[in-house]
C-alpha cells in the first residue's frame, strides 16, 4: 500500500469563501447518522439504544458553507457520552467549534420497556419511538422530548348502536413536551396508556386476549376523549413545562383516520405555605 504524499501547499477552504447573494441559511448540516447513545432507564438506569442524529447550525450571508466533517468529529469526541442528559454539552460545543450564532440537535432512537401480559404475566419487550431536540442560540439551550405510544381504542358511537361488538382501532399518540425538571421517558408512556380504552402489548395469550378485548369494550374511547384524557394528566404534571399531544386513530371501518391535536403551556404550581 502506497504512502500518501505530503501536501507541498496549503488546501484551499472552499466553504470559507465569501458569497454576495446575501441570505443566511437557518439550519446546515448533516442527518441521519446512526449511532449508539446510552439513555437513562427508571428500572436499569441506564439503557443502550442506536439514534438516527442530526446536527445543524446557522450560516451568515457572508460565508459560502459549513464545514460538515465538524459534526461528525463533534459526535466522535462525545461518544463516551451520549445520554440526553449531554446533549446541553453537545449543543454548545456545535455552536463553539463551528463559529455559528445557534445550534440544533436532534436525537431519534427506540426506547424499550419490557411489559408483562395482563393476565398470563407473559413478558415481551416493546419499543416506543422517542426524539430528543435541542436548541441552543444567546448562550441559553432549550429541550424538546417527544414520545410516540401505540394505543387501542374503541368508538363509543359504534358501541352504543350496535347489537353484537363495536369496531376498535390502533391509535399512535405523540406527546411532546418540555420539562422543568427530570422526567422518565416511563412516566410519559404509562401516563398515555392509562389514558386509551387499553394497552398494546407484545406478547398476549388467549386469556390476554379476552381481558384486553373485554377491557376495551368496557371503556370505550374517540380520539377526542384520548387527547383529552391525556391532556389532563399532562397539565396537572408539575414537571411538565409546555405540551402538545396529538393522536391519530388507524380507523378500521372508514377510509380515513381520526385526529386530535391540543397544545398548552403549564403553569408553574406555587408551592403551598
Amino acid at each position: 500500500m502506497s504512502v500518501p504524499k505530503k501536501l507541498t501547499r496549503p488546501m484551499a477552504d472552499i466553504q470559507g469563501l465569501p458569497d454576495d447573494r446575501q441570505i443566511e441559511i437557518d439550519k446546515v448540516g448533516v442527518r441521519d447518522i446512526l449511532y449508539p447513545i446510552t439513555v437513562m432507564d427508571r428500572s436499569r438506569k441506564t439503557q443502550q439504544t442506536v439514534a438516527r442524529v442530526s446536527m445543524y447550525v446557522n450560516l451568515p450571508h457572508q460565508f459560502k458553507g459549513t464545514h460538515m466533517s465538524r459534526f461528525v468529529e463533534l459526535l466522535n469526541e462525545h461518544c463516551h457520552d451520549m445520554s440526553t442528559r449531554a446533549l446541553p454539552d453537545i449543543l454548545r460545543a456545535m455552536r463553539r467549534r463551528l463559529r455559528a450564532r445557534a445550534a440544533h440537535l436532534e436525537v431519534e432512537f427506540p426506547f424499550f420497556m419490557l411489559k408483562k401480559a395482563p393476565v398470563s404475566g407473559a413478558e415481551g419487550l416493546l419499543a416506543y419511538k422517542c426524539i430528543s431536540r435541542g436548541e441552543v442560540a444567546a448562550r441559553k439551550v432549550i429541550q424538546t422530548y417527544e414520545v410516540q405510544v401505540p394505543i387501542t381504542a374503541l368508538c363509543p358511537c359504534s358501541k352504543a348502536v350496535s347489537d353484537h361488538g363495536a369496531h376498535n382501532q390502533r391509535g399512535l399518540v405523540t406527546v411532546c413536551f418540555r420539562q422543568r425538571r427530570f422526567i422518565w421517558f416511563e412516566e410519559i408512556i404509562q401516563l398515555v396508556e392509562r389514558s386509551a380504552s387499553c394497552e398494546v402489548y407484545s406478547v398476549l395469550k388467549r386469556e390476554d386476549e379476552k381481558y384486553v378485548t373485554e377491557r376495551a369494550y368496557e371503556n370505550p374511547m374517540f380520539v377526542e376523549d384520548v387527547a383529552r384524557e391525556v391532556a389532563v394528566k399532562l397539565m396537572a404534571h408539575e414537571r411538565i413545562a409546555w405540551f402538545s399531544v396529538a393522536v391519530e386513530n388507524q380507523e378500521s371501518i372508514h377510509a380515513h383516520n381520526a385526529y386530535a391535536h391540543i397544545e398548552r403551556e403549564v403553569p408553574a404550581k406555587r408551592r403551598r405555605r
